[in-house]
C-alpha cells in the first residue's frame, strides 16, 4: 500500500489519466451493458400437449404419450431428454434437446411424426398443440377473473373473447388458453329398455345424431333477374330441432318406421 502511494505521488499525471478515463468509461459502460430481469437461458425445448377428451390418465400413457416417445426416440435429432405427464383428458410430453441442436428442424420432425401417428391414435384423436420455450419462459402474470351475478360461463366467455384477444397484441407475450369455466355440452342419456325395444344399440343413435347435423355447401339459385344464396336446414341451429326430429338412420338400421331421439333417450344441455 505504502509503495501504491509512492508511486501515485511520483507520477501524479498517470493517475489523473487514470482516473479520467475510469470517470468516462464507467457511465459508457453501463448505459451499453444490456440487462434482462429474465436472462435468456438456451436450453431449447419442444412441449406437446395431446388432448382426448375422457380418457383417464392411465390409458393417456398407455396409448398415446408412450407410443409418441417412442416414436420421438426414432426420428427426432439431438434429443437430450423427454419427460411427460399424464391427465385425465390431457398428455403433455417435453422434449429437451442439446444446446447446439436447429430448432426449426427439430420443429418440423416434431410435428410430421405427431402427425403420423394421428392414425395410430384412439378414434377421434386429433393433432397435438406443439409450443416452443426455454428455461427463461417463465409465466410473471396471472389474472383471476370473478363477477358478481356472472356464471362460470359467462367469466369463461369474458376470458376467452373480451380478455385474451388484446393480450396477445402485446409484443413478445405468450398467451396461454384459460383455464376453467364452463363451456356448454350437450349429454344425451339413453334409455336402454327404450333402445331395446326398437332393436337399437348405442351406436345407432349416434350415427343418427351425425347424419342429421352435416355441413353441405349449397350455392346460390338464379331466379329471373335475381341470384338468391340458398342454405339447407340439414344443421340445426337450436338443440331442440336434432332432438325432436325423427331419425332415418335409426329407421334403416331396424328397418321400421323412423323414431325421435326423445323416445329414446333423455337431452340435457
Amino acid at each position: 500500500m505504502i509503495a501504491l502511494v509512492r508511486i501515485a505521488l511520483s507520477r501524479p499525471y498517470t493517475f489523473v489519466v487514470l482516473a479520467l478515463l475510469l470517470l468516462i468509461i464507467g457511465p459508457l459502460a453501463a448505459l451499453r451493458t444490456p440487462t434482462d430481469i429474465f436472462p435468456d437461458i438456451r436450453i431449447p425445448v419442444i412441449g406437446v400437449v395431446w388432448q382426448y377428451t375422457g380418457l383417464p390418465p392411465d390409458q393417456m400413457a398407455g396409448r398415446i404419450t408412450t407410443p409418441f416417445q417412442r416414436a420421438l426416440t426414432t426420428t427426432v435429432n439431438d434429443i437430450e431428454h423427454i419427460a411427460s405427464n399424464s391427465y385425465n383428458g390431457f398428455g403433455i410430453v417435453k422434449i429437451f434437446f442439446q444446446p447446439n441442436v436447429d430448432i426449426r428442424t427439430a420443429n418440423a420432425q416434431v410435428t410430421a411424426i405427431s402427425q403420423t401417428l394421428i392414425k395410430q391414435m384412439p378414434p377421434g384423436a386429433t393433432p397435438p398443440l406443439i409450443l416452443n420455450y426455454s428455461a427463461s419462459t417463465v409465466p410473471i402474470i396471472q389474472v383471476a377473473l370473478s363477477g358478481e351475478g356472472l356464471t362460470e360461463q359467462n367469466l369463461a366467455d369474458i376470458g376467452i373473447n373480451q380478455l385474451r384477444t388484446p393480450l396477445v397484441t402485446v409484443p413478445g407475450a405468450a398467451i396461454p388458453y384459460p383455464f376453467g369455466g364452463k363451456q356448454r355440452q350437450v349429454q344425451i342419456d339413453l334409455n336402454p329398455t327404450a333402445l331395446q325395444s326398437r332393436g337399437l344399440s348405442g351406436q345407432d343413435v349416434a350415427n343418427a345424431l351425425a347424419a342429421q347435423n352435416l355441413i353441405t355447401p349449397v350455392g346460390t339459385q338464379k331466379i329471373g333477374g335475381f341470384e338468391y344464396n340458398i342454405q339447407l336446414n340439414n344443421s340445426p341451429l337450436k338443440m331442440e330441432d336434432p332432438m325432436s326430429a325423427t331419425s332415418p338412420a335409426c329407421a334403416t338400421a331396424i328397418r321400421r318406421k323412423p323414431t325421435s331421439f326423445t323416445s329414446t333417450a333423455t337431452v340435457r344441455s
